[in-house]
């Protein structure tokens, strides 16, 4: 039996030192659980949860008070957030670099309300998230007038049951035990995604009639099987030891450096032109001589590289039919594709994309596969063209753009370890290097506006002590939407810089204006209308300090960029966030312009 991804590439960062000194209780001398929210609390206790982001509420104000008085707000202990999204946004950043999931708490039907979008990303994301909800109480002769009804649900797990693994709504504390035990076990399970468990106000609040059983948890966290048979495995092989030119198509993988040194020998093994995906964070190395781009950076011109491909390699890449429609390869092109995705694919949903035509699959995890492919591929011993590696282009860009923010990093950066967090829409791969799987985590996972600065502020309170430094370059309007997590980074001491690529709209919507307005032949002057965030222009440093951090800006010339980001690094040394408005010009890249046209973003 394999364990599963996380079990074997990660494991939870242990709690930080300045996060633990933050809000500490007074002793309160529990030392045996009492109640059934207390059951609840030591069940995550027991799963060695560092941390539980959430935005309180009555609904569950018994497991409250036993993570305060009985745990003594340790293991977890609380991060106090500002909304419902953030709070399970900081989760799904703190997964995408442990790999393990960190778990949340929403007020009853409302507080899962506003955490949906972020649960979609996660969802979409496939990044485990443990989320606690409430309602109640079930029995409707304990309710309170009006509040108590209003926040019950006959159903509360329908919300989200479309978009997550697993829900539940246990009705006693042996219940509850088991679902926190159950549910952090599925979602860890590859493929991985966020569940939903919802406790009655009462079962929470009602004293418990005798205590239940000691027992070991790791019995109830069963490895699962996740690897390839072996005969699939060398009919893959030969397949692609056959072949005259392979592209790689390096889709999701964990953090596990060994998985990025595999993915590099398989590549190098068979002389592969490998493809990677913004969406999904780094997958392999871009300097490397054998990498092609990312779909956003690839010119029509470029795809001429790839007209002598006769099979495809897909690692759990997402959407790879419409990869195969993007790089169009030969008809004959064989296709294996290696992902469980499709044991989780619901129909609520198109996320699973449309259906592919493939040759062979092996439904097993890429990370465990690969490696095997090596040991059976060998060394290759026929020659492969290798393409010429892609540079850094040298030429100063026009205006004030997203590159300026790149160039400006690289001066300031050299070398130094940093993990990017968050990246806009509108960036080209080739703008900074990624040389290790840490370098990039990915976007938010679903489109969802708004979830750049919650999981920014997770994968930064993982990375802590790691000796890498996080940032965020988000779009103004991501960043506005989703502004309140910055005060949790602020007041838990997780240091962060955000820089903000502030163009004063919402672009991509104006592209879309522009492409309406060209079908109908209408004035395209008209694309700002309804996008503009202008008169008046809002002070996006201003709104870092409104949260505690420390703010710089706005810059409005490209020279000016490297000291001030000089000057927000230190603070972010020191220990602090820091937030940077940088006022880009409106507009993408021709090029970019043409890849998101055509991958109809």
């Amino acid at each position: 039996m394999t364990p599963p991804r996380s079990a074997t590439a990660h494991s939870h960062s242990p709690a930080d030192p300045a996060v633990a000194a933050v809000e500490r209780p007074t002793p309160a001398g529990a030392n045996a659980p009492g109640f059934g929210s207390d059951v609840i609390a030591e069940a995550l206790r027991s799963l060695d949860i560092p941390y539980i982001a959430l935005t309180p509420g009555a609904s569950y104000r018994g497991l409250h008070d036993s993570i305060v008085n009985y745990l003594g707000n340790t293991k977890p202990q609380m991060l106090l957030c500002l909304h419902e999204e953030a709070a399970v946004a900081i989760a799904h950043g703190y997964a995408k670099v442990t790999g393990k999931a960190m778990v949340t708490a929403v007020h009853s039907n409302v507080g899962l309300m506003h955490a949906t979008m972020a649960l979609f990303n996660a969802w979409c994301d496939r990044m485990p998230v443990v989320v606690l909800g409430a309602t109640g109480p079930v029995d409707a002769a304990k309710r309170r007038p009006w509040i108590d009804w209003i926040h019950t649900a006959r159903d509360q797990g329908a919300l989200v049951r479309e978009y997550t693994k697993w829900d539940d709504q246990p009705a006693s504390p042996g219940a509850a035990r088991e679902a926190i035990l159950r549910g952090t076990w599925i979602a860890n399970t590859v493929p991985q995604g966020p569940v939903y468990i919802n406790f009655d106000a009462e079962l929470q609040e009602a004293k418990l009639a005798e205590q239940l059983p000691p027992i070991d948890v790791t019995r109830y966290m069963p490895q699962v099987s996740t690897a390839a048979p072996a005969e699939l495995l060398r009919q893959a092989a030969a397949m692609l030891k056959s072949a005259k030119q392979v592209l790689i198509l390096a889709g999701r993988a964990s953090r596990d450096p060994q998985v990025w040194n595999a993915r590099v020998a398989l590549a190098e093994a068979l002389g592969a032109q490998v493809v990677t995906d913004l969406k999904i964070g780094a997958s392999f190395p871009t300097e490397h001589p054998l990498y092609f781009g990312s779909p956003r950076a690839i010119t029509p011109e470029s795809l001429d590289g790839l007209k002598n491909v006769d099979c495809v390699l897909s690692l759990d890449w997402v959407d790879l039919a419409g990869a195969l429609r993007w790089f169009g390869p030969s008809p004959g092109a064989k296709v294996i594709q290696i992902s469980l995705d499709h044991r989780i694919h619901k129909g609520w949903s198109m996320d699973h994309q449309a259906l592919p035509p493939v040759d062979l699959l092996l439904s097993a995890d890429p990370d465990l596969v690969v490696p095997e492919l090596v040991k059976e591929i060998g060394t290759s011993t026929k020659p492969h063209a290798v393409p010429t590696p892609r540079k850094i282009a040298d030429k100063e860009p026009a205006g004030f753009t997203n590159e300026h923010i790149a160039r400006s990093l690289r001066r300031v950066l050299g070398d130094r370890a940093v993990t990017y967090t968050h990246l806009p829409l509108s960036w080209d791969d080739s703008w900074i290097h990624f040389r290790h799987p840490l370098d990039y985590i990915g976007s938010d996972g679903g489109g969802g506006v708004g979830g750049g600065p919650g999981i920014s502020v997770g994968a930064a309170l993982a990375l802590k002590g790691s000796g890498r430094l996080p940032i965020a370059i988000c779009g103004d309007g991501d960043f506005l939407m989703g502004v309140t997590a910055v005060w949790t980074a602020a007041h838990y001491k997780i240091p962060l810089l955000f820089v903000i690529a502030n163009n004063r709209s919402f672009y991509n919507d104006e592209l879309h204006q522009e492409r309406m307005a060209r079908a109908r032949n209408r004035p395209v002057e008209n694309k700002w209308i309804g996008q503009r965030m202008a008169d008046p222009e809002i002070d996006l440093a201003a709104m870092g300090r409104a949260q505690g951090a420390v703010g710089f800006g706005p810059v409005t010339k490209p020279a000016d960029l490297p000291a001030v980001l000089q000057k927000a690094i230190a603070e972010v040394d020191a220990g602090r966030v820091a937030v940077v408005d940088v006022r880009v010009e409106p507009g993408y890249t021709a090029v970019m312009t043409a890849a998101m046209t055509r991958a109809g973003n």
